[in-house]
């Protein structure tokens, strides 16, 4: 009986939409029709914070990366002085929907990497993954920083 209990809940979260995804800081999820990916992120919202990014690390772990947030979307530029690690720069709108991917930035290089007129978010991961998961315009992001706005992939 007990066991009939415990399913009965679990069926009527799923059912209810209770059981949702947990959203949290420290993590994105991104998905489309080939893949869905989970990275460990760290955030860069001040200007102090996205102007130092991932510059002067030797090293980043393969499911990690830094969430640059821009409240409200503007555009946005990179470039990679200081940076010792190739990336890939994925750039969101303000519903969590990828509007451009810079693939393979290379380190130190100082030619500025344009995301577009109207970016919220600034997603950057290893060089490499973007291809390897299928990450690509019109990708779907999930974190609480689209919560606020027209989530297209809520919590």
């Amino acid at each position: 009986m007990k066991n009939f209990a415990t399913a009965l809940v679990i069926l009527t979260c799923l059912f209810t939409g209770t059981a949702r995804a947990e959203c949290r800081p420290d993590r994105v999820e991104l998905r489309n029709d080939l893949s869905q990916i989970r990275f460990d992120v760290e955030l860069a919202v001040t200007p102090q914070e996205r102007s130092r990014g991932l510059m002067f690390r030797e090293t980043m772990p393969s499911r990690s990366g830094m969430l640059f947030i821009f409240d409200p979307p503007q555009p946005v530029a990179f470039w990679m002085k200081n940076t010792l690690i190739p990336l890939d720069m994925i750039f969101l709108d303000r519903t969590g929907l990828v509007t451009h991917v810079h693939e393979g930035a290379i380190p130190g290089d100082l030619t500025p990497i344009e995301g577009g007129d109207s970016v919220y978010a600034v997603l950057e991961i290893n060089a490499g993954l973007a291809e390897r998961y299928a990450i690509r315009p019109g990708t779907q992001m999930r974190h609480e920083v689209f919560l606020q706005g027209p989530a297209i992939w809520p919590c």
